[in-house]
């Protein structure tokens, strides 16, 4: 059999080329410097939409991306074809560090957490005043979240034609939340609109309510131009057609700030948030926690708080507050 030196020649024929290919194998990522930014809109079964510049760009992730998620409100780089034609798509090779991250679970029991949007400044709530029922354990549940995020919450109030709004305002009164109540005849008319857009002026806003609540049909008043679909939603149960099935950001006219549109939820699972965390949002409250014990619940006889707010430093509804809050980490939106 006929054996080949280290440098064989042309006339070595029967010489195989390596089948895995000729060039080495490296673990040196390219850096990607000559990539745009991008910001992600919306993201469908692997398929991206993001804005780069002034075009609207539809990207997949990079291999080297590995597992790492992208969501809506990334901070991307893209490279590849960025023309926007129809037909053409880039690669994003980067996402670019979150300022903030808001996470729920599929419920308390489930470990897996869900990014539901990037970098969003603000979470506004959405709920109606009836028809269907306010539901304070969901409202509970997306404060801790956005306490626990980083974001501003703030409350929109729909349908104040049927009920009124007092009962429900007078258990917030104490965390100090802004709020905005509108009526069907003011979103009709569009002042609800001009209202609500006031408070998301220069601001990415995370929408999210449960179904039926008018959520989108509210966000289709702020951006009117760009119209979701809206449908029947049994006001009862919450089921039928569910009209926002994938969350997407929105600008406001005359580029005033962003709005992200998020499907309806039925429950909003708080498995990953550390009651650590949530403290924060409570600045009279936090420096009170030094002599608590370790992994303290905020809610035990061991309790620090307790004898900071009987000091006087705080007003005791706010702890009043703080620990139905964290309670709904035990409890169930429907309790």
């Amino acid at each position: 059999m006929r054996r080949y030196g280290k440098n064989p020649d042309e006339d070595d024929i029967r010489v195989r080329p390596n089948r895995k290919g000729n060039r080495p194998r490296t673990n040196i990522r390219p850096k990607h410097e000559d990539a745009a930014e991008g910001f992600v809109l919306t993201v469908d079964r692997g398929r991206l939409t993001c804005l780069v510049e002034d075009r609207i760009v539809m990207a997949m992730k990079a291999r080297e991306l590995g597992r790492k998620g992208v969501v809506v409100g990334d901070r991307v780089a893209v490279v590849g074809d960025l023309s926007g034609a129809k037909d053409t798509l880039a690669r994003i090779v980067r996402v670019e560090e979150r300022s903030s991250v808001l996470r729920r679970t599929a419920d308390d029991d489930d470990p897996f957490e869900r990014v539901v949007v990037a970098n969003a400044d603000q979470l506004a709530i959405v709920t109606a005043l009836a028809d269907p029922e306010p539901r304070p354990r969901l409202i509970d549940r997306c404060l801790v979240a956005a306490f626990d995020a980083g974001l501003e919450p703030l409350l929109v109030l729909t349908k104040s034609d049927l009920a009124s709004p007092d009962k429900l305002l007078e258990s917030y009164g104490a965390l100090g939340v802004r709020y905005v109540v509108t009526s069907r005849e003011e979103l009709a008319d569009g002042g609800a609109a001009d209202r609500v857009r006031e408070e998301l002026e220069d601001r990415i806003t995370a929408f999210v309510g449960h179904s039926g609540v008018g959520k989108t049909t509210l966000v289709n008043a702020l951006v009117p131009d760009r119209q979701r679909a809206t449908g029947h939603v049994n006001a009862v149960t919450g089921r039928g057609r569910h009209t926002t099935t994938s969350a997407l950001a929105l600008p406001l006219p005359a580029g005033a700030g962003w709005v992200i549109d998020t499907p309806g939820v039925r429950s909003f699972g708080l498995h990953h948030i550390d009651p650590s965390r949530v403290i924060h949002a409570f600045p009279d409250l936090e420096p009170g926690t030094e002599g608590c014990p370790r992994a303290c619940s905020h809610d035990e006889p061991e309790c620090a708080l307790d004898a900071w707010v009987a000091d006087g430093h705080a007003d005791p509804q706010r702890l009043y507050s703080l620990r139905r809050l964290l309670s709904t980490r035990e409890r169930r939106e429907g309790d």
